[in-house]
């Protein structure tokens, strides 16, 4: 499995012989050194409707002609506009060609009427990959650890104001115990600023088993 980071909460994850695109944002995303045109892909996930979130996915979607994975509100409003999508709610697990997705509570606004914010949980090559979306912290992430895991790689948002800090995403690596964290969803704008050191410090205080792999955007590493 190859994770290579493209800003913000977007990632680009090429396994089981096929590329996923999770959280789009590439227009309008200063840390991104990518643009949608780059992306050649055979699904897009996509955790929720806010534009930093959902970004250019009718783009890639309509290009490539890729199927999105994403809540049941969304999928509906994306197959209206013509596009394939594959609709889930929240605790739903569907297999693809890759592997299989989960869809996960994420405590976080929807972007969509009526709808919900998620995290996935990817399985695929014998590795258990969770994207946190944009979430708060939650005990619900101990299920990830005890019912769903073990977690090879969690993938969490540490910027804060929108969502988690790096002092509960350090608590949530804690209730997860991954092997391996990568932090995301930091430094895009001034708002979201975030101590990586201080995360790194508290996630080896508390969680001395996991590893903390800090990627910049652009970067590539295959677990």
């Amino acid at each position: 499995m190859e994770l290579t980071f493209l800003g913000h909460a977007t990632w680009l994850v090429r396994t089981g012989g096929k590329t996923l695109v999770i959280d789009p944002f590439l227009t309008g995303n200063p840390t991104a050194g990518t643009t949608p045109q780059d992306i050649d892909c055979d699904f897009v996930l996509i955790t929720h409707a806010h534009g930093d979130h959902i970004g250019d996915a009718e783009e890639i979607l309509r290009r490539t002609g890729a199927t999105a994975i994403t809540t049941n509100e969304i999928a509906v409003d994306l197959e209206q506009k013509g596009f394939q999508a594959h609709g889930m709610h929240l605790g739903g697990r569907r297999e693809f060609p890759f592997g299989s997705v989960k869809l996960v509570v994420a405590l976080h606004g929807s972007g969509i009427a009526g709808g919900h914010a998620c995290g996935f949980l990817i399985e695929s090559e014998g590795k258990k990959l969770y994207h946190a979306g944009d979430t708060a912290l939650t005990t619900d992430m101990q299920l990830l650890r005890d019912v769903w895991g073990p977690i090879d790689i969690a993938l969490l948002p540490v910027g804060s104001y929108f969502t988690m800090d790096v002092e509960d995403a350090a608590v949530a690596t804690r209730f997860i115990a991954p092997r391996t964290v990568v932090p995301m969803h930091y430094d895009t704008f001034p708002l979201i600023h975030a101590d990586l050191e201080r995360f790194k410090s508290e996630v080896r205080r508390q969680s001395p088993e996991t590893d903390v792999v800090i990627m910049p955007p652009g970067s590539s590493r295959t677990f």
